[in-house]
């Protein structure tokens, strides 16, 4: 990630901060439609992101593109977006979603279920080869596979998980599926000033232990987690934690094959 970029991230997450009370679904939706619509036009696309065009005229042009697509609150952080210099092409779209996310999960509940419905959707995707090829082919229409994901998940998950699974089964910028609900999570869960918790371990952990590891991991890391919890038998003893790109590994098996390392060196 570049410096503009970084600096155009910041300033668009103080934009969406001072909405904070006002931002409903509709304002996600909005954000996620116009970063669609924006994808889908080089032109609008080419014009938005380039760093030598005045700020003043690409918050103009969002304003006269969308101002009658998005609801009020979108128009606004779209036009903060669009006077911000981002590094590419990419990131500008990038940013686009990662406020859709953001205003989306200030619409929801806040304690984590966003979250775990979007780990659960991701676990049963990759346990299923023909859902993700489904899912993630590039051959395959936009309207079937939201229609799919629609079939799958009205009514069991909330409306903010159903808006973010469309989105990005819409637009997956090369992502493969697995990934795109892996970073959705995240994103979520650092909106509501949490952070996840991949735990793995050989046998399904009980409610007390994984009350006791979730606090035992926020006092290490000095805020609140979310755990997700995944059962694999390969895991011999132990368990396996994962928090963003630090890794906890204290499985027999590691500690097996670290010996082995250790013993042909």
């Amino acid at each position: 990630m570049g410096s503009a970029t970084r600096e155009a991230l910041a300033s668009s997450r103080a934009a969406l901060a001072a909405l904070d009370g006002t931002i409903d679904l509709a304002t996600g939706e909005s954000l996620f439609g116009a970063g669609r619509a924006i994808g889908n036009s080089s032109q609008l696309l080419s014009a938005l992101a380039d760093p030598s065009a005045d700020a003043a005229a690409k918050t103009t042009l969002i304003a006269r593109v969308f101002s009658a697509a998005v609801t009020p609150n979108a128009l606004e952080l779209l036009q903060a977006i669009a006077s911000e210099r981002w590094s590419n092409h990419g990131d500008l779209l990038a940013g686009i979603e990662e406020l859709g996310l953001r205003a989306t999960a200030l619409s929801g509940p806040g304690d984590g279920t966003i979250e775990g419905e979007l780990f659960s959707f991701g676990t049963t995707v990759s346990s299923d080869a023909e859902l993700e090829l489904a899912l993630a082919s590039k051959l395959g229409r936009a309207d079937a596979k939201t229609g799919l994901v629609d079939a799958l998940l009205t009514g069991k998950v909330t409306a903010q998980t159903l808006v973010i699974v469309r989105h990005l089964v819409q637009q997956p910028r090369g992502r493969r599926i697995g990934e795109l609900l892996r970073h959705a999570a995240s994103i979520v869960a650092d909106q509501a000033g949490t952070q996840i918790a991949n735990v793995t371990s050989a046998t399904a952990l009980s409610p007390a232990q994984l009350d006791r590891l979730k606090k035992s991991l926020a006092e290490r890391y000095g805020r609140a987690l979310t755990l997700n919890q995944i059962v694999d038998s390969s895991v011999v003893g132990g368990l396996r934690v994962q928090i963003g790109d630090d890794v906890i590994d204290g499985s027999i098996a590691t500690r097996l094959a670290d010996l082995r390392l250790q013993l042909a060196g």
